[in-house]
This record gives C-alpha cells, sequence and structure tokens, in this order.
C-alpha cells in the first residue's frame, strides 16, 4: 500500500508500471520513470531514488515532479523510482522467500543485486544503452543507503554521485537509549521531562522497529547489514573514470524526526 501524499498534478513525462526482472521472472515490481530531457552530451545519466524502510516510492514522485517541471527547457537526466519486493505498489513479494520463515528471506545484498538487475533492463528498454555507458547517481534514504553503499562498492566506476538522506548506520545495533534496567544506571542523569517508564516504554517500541532483526512489512532480512558494511568510511568507492563519487549525507532534522516518530 503506498504512502498517503499531497495531492500534486504529477507530470505526463513520469511513466508508471511493472516490470519482471529476468533474474526473477516469476514476479514483478512496480516502478515510475521518466526519460529525460536534453543533456544529450557527456555519457548516460540515470537519477536513482532508492525507498527506506517505511517509505515508498511514492515519497519520491513530489521530487521527480518538480525536477521535471523546474528543468524544462533547460533539461534533466532519465529519473527512476521503483518499489522493492512486498513494498508500496509492489504486491509480489521476493521469489526467493518462499519456504523460508517471514522476515527470514532476502537481505539488502539480495536487494543490491534486484536492483542491479532493474538498471539492466531500464537500461536496455528504456534508455537504448548498458550500464558500462551510465553514470549512476542515487538519491537515498535510509535503509537504501546501505543498497546505494553496496552497489557503489560492487560495481567500481558505475557510480558518480550518491545522495544518503537519513541514511541507515549500518554497524549499529540501534540499542542507544540508556537503559533504566541497567546496573549503572543514573536517573538524575534524565532530562526532567522524562522518566524511567518513558524510556523503558521508548526502548521497546524503537526496537520493534528499528532493530536490526526485528521483522519488517517488506520482509527484509536486516540481520547481516554490520557484517556487509562494518566501516562508516570503508571501503573506499571508486566512480567514473577511477575518480571518487560525490557523496553527500544529510542527517534527520532532530525536532521533525521526534514528531514523525511519535505517529509510527
Amino acid at each position: 500500500m503506498a504512502i498517503p501524499q499531497p495531492a500534486i498534478m504529477l507530470p505526463r513525462e513520469l511513466q508508471h508500471g511493472t516490470i519482471a526482472l529476468e533474474s526473477k521472472p516469476s514476479a514483478s515490481i512496480h516502478y515510475t520513470f521518466a526519460k529525460g530531457q536534453g543533456l544529450q552530451k557527456g555519457p548516460h545519466r540515470l537519477v536513482v531514488f532508492l525507498n527506506g524502510l517505511m517509505t515508498d516510492k511514492s515519497t519520491w514522485l513530489p521530487v521527480m515532479a518538480a525536477i521535471i517541471r523546474d528543468n524544462q527547457g533547460s533539461g534533466y537526466p532519465p529519473l527512476l523510482a521503483y518499489d522493492r519486493f512486498g513494498q508500496g505498489l509492489t504486491d509480489d513479494q521476493d521469489p526467493q522467500d518462499q519456504g523460508r520463515q517471514p522476515g527470514r528471506g532476502h537481505d539488502v545484498s539480495d536487494a543490491a543485486q534486484d536492483l542491479h538487475q532493474l538498471i539492466i533492463q531500464v537500461c536496455r528498454d528504456k534508455l537504448e544503452t548498458t550500464t558500462e555507458q551510465l553514470w549512476i547517481i542515487f538519491v537515498a534514504n535510509s535503509i537504501g543507503c546501505v543498497m546505494a553503499r553496496l552497489y557503489a562498492e560492487w560495481h567500481p566506476g558505475s557510480v558518480a554521485a550518491l545522495l544518503l538522506l537519513d541514511s541507515m548506520i549500518a554497524n549499529s545495533d540501534f540499542d542507544w537509549w540508556p537503559d533504566p534496567d541497567s546496573h549503572d544506571f543514573d536517573p538524575e542523569n534524565l532530562p526532567a521531562d522524562v522518566t524511567a517508564e518513558v524510556l523503558r516504554e521508548q526502548r521497546a517500541k524503537f526496537a520493534t522497529i528499528f532493530a536490526p532483526n526485528a521483522i519488517n512489512k517488506e520482509g527484509l532480512d536486516r540481520r547481516n547489514v554490520a557484517e556487509l558494511l562494518p566501516c562508516s568510511d570503508r571501503p573506499l568507492l571508486r566512480g567514473p573514470g577511477g575518480g571518487k563519487p560525490l557523496v553527500m549525507v544529510v542527517e534527520h532534522d532532530a525536532e521533525h524526526f521526534a514528531s514523525e516518530g511519535l505517529k509510527v
């Protein structure tokens, strides 16, 4: 089910459809694509939007619409957003999850491989090129940032830039809150409006959503993320031409994130 968004008129350049990955032909994923306009000089470029864990591609539609509207005449690159298996408008579950315990099937490495297959098919069928002739720009949120980093690591020279929004801390178990049941816990260190019971409830709520072993609607197994990306600054990524890709990280607005968290 798609995340409700403010009503906007989407430009006709945005195409919506489903595609069956050739690596998993028994299931289809839903995508939104714009072929781009102008920008004929230089290598082919593709901007790929990667969803977080609790959002789907509908969150990117206003962004894609704004890029198209603000760059009529001057040009913009092709744009691609999609819903992973079990997410948003993609009703199909990952075929490799069949027979496995719910939430303990495909992981982020599988999702990154699916992403590569999707890009291969989009390049061939919609851009009439190959991944070897492509510069990829990732705009990723949360767990999508992990997939972007893995992709850039596994396909050196292909990713020109990564915009990482509210990036998941891959090498963390997300146990950040003080434990009121710990032997060295001191309630005197708490803010005036926070009690041990409030802290205990918040820890439990946070763990049910963000802990690596928490099961999510998507069925994405995140227990091995810290093993896949144990360091925040390694491995070094190689962009097109052997240089470094542009990397920009944008963190949570603390107050907005807190208010949104109360709605979950």
